[in-house]
């Protein structure tokens, strides 16, 4: 969303577009600790990643992403949710400011990063999620933990949530077009499309764990003919 929109349409009450413009301003400085908190959870991915490589064991990740949300975003959600609009507020109530996206290639991967990240004795695990045992009522299939992780300044030590979304292929292949097709139909898609969607998801899962078994199977041939 535009922040024009915001300003114009969702300005929190007792605020003028001014005032909110110079609080996205004042916030987007303090922004940089999201920034931060994303690359030191990336380098700790990136580290299991290499360490599979170096090794040649099986590498459970495949692909990492991550973003923080714009500044923006951030305000509208706050608004939307009726809480203050200001720095404090992001850190008290918003979860998902920064966000860190792995991509396994299995779904027995997803739970081998998710203990190696609890391992991590730096970090605090504050929520935990299991979507693929127990999907949306969508289809949407992920794991999901909230973390604190330890950001340096020069002069303190603050602790960053970051959300770490842990998927297969397939899982963000179904979540990301999903996420298309919801974006274009602004929210309200017919029951004939969100069946059909489940439908696919449904499928989507199958083929997950049909790939699992083909991969447990073909390494148990390959350990045999050691």
């Amino acid at each position: 969303m535009e922040f024009k929109n915001i300003l114009e349409n969702n300005v929190p009450q007792g605020h003028s577009a001014e005032e909110i413009l110079a609080m996205a301003m004042k916030m987007q400085r303090s922004m940089s600790l999201y920034e931060s908190g994303i690359k030191e959870i990336c380098t700790k991915l990136e580290i299991l990643q290499r360490e599979a490589q170096v090794q040649g064991i099986h590498n459970p990740i495949e692909s990492i992403k991550s973003r923080v949300k714009n500044i923006f975003s951030v305000i509208e959600k706050l608004n939307r949710k009726g809480f203050e609009v200001s720095m404090e507020s992001v850190e008290k109530n918003l979860y998902d400011v920064a966000g860190v996206r792995v991509i396994c290639p299995y779904i027995d991967d997803i739970y081998v990063v998710a203990e190696r990240i609890r391992r991590q004795d730096d970090l605090r695990v504050l929520i935990e999620k299991d979507y693929i045992k127990y999907p949306k009522a969508n289809g949407y299939r992920s794991f999901h933990m909230v973390v604190e992780v330890p950001v340096f300044l020069s002069d303190s030590k603050r602790y960053v949530r970051v959300e770490i979304q842990l998927r297969t292929i397939a899982m963000d292949f179904w979540a990301s077009l999903e996420h298309q097709i919801r974006y274009k139909m602004e929210s309200q898609i017919p029951d004939e499309i969100s069946y059909r969607l489940r439908q696919c998801a449904e499928t989507i899962a199958a083929t997950d764990a049909e790939m699992q078994d083909l991969y447990k199977e073909v390494r148990a041939l390959s350990h045999n003919e050691e």
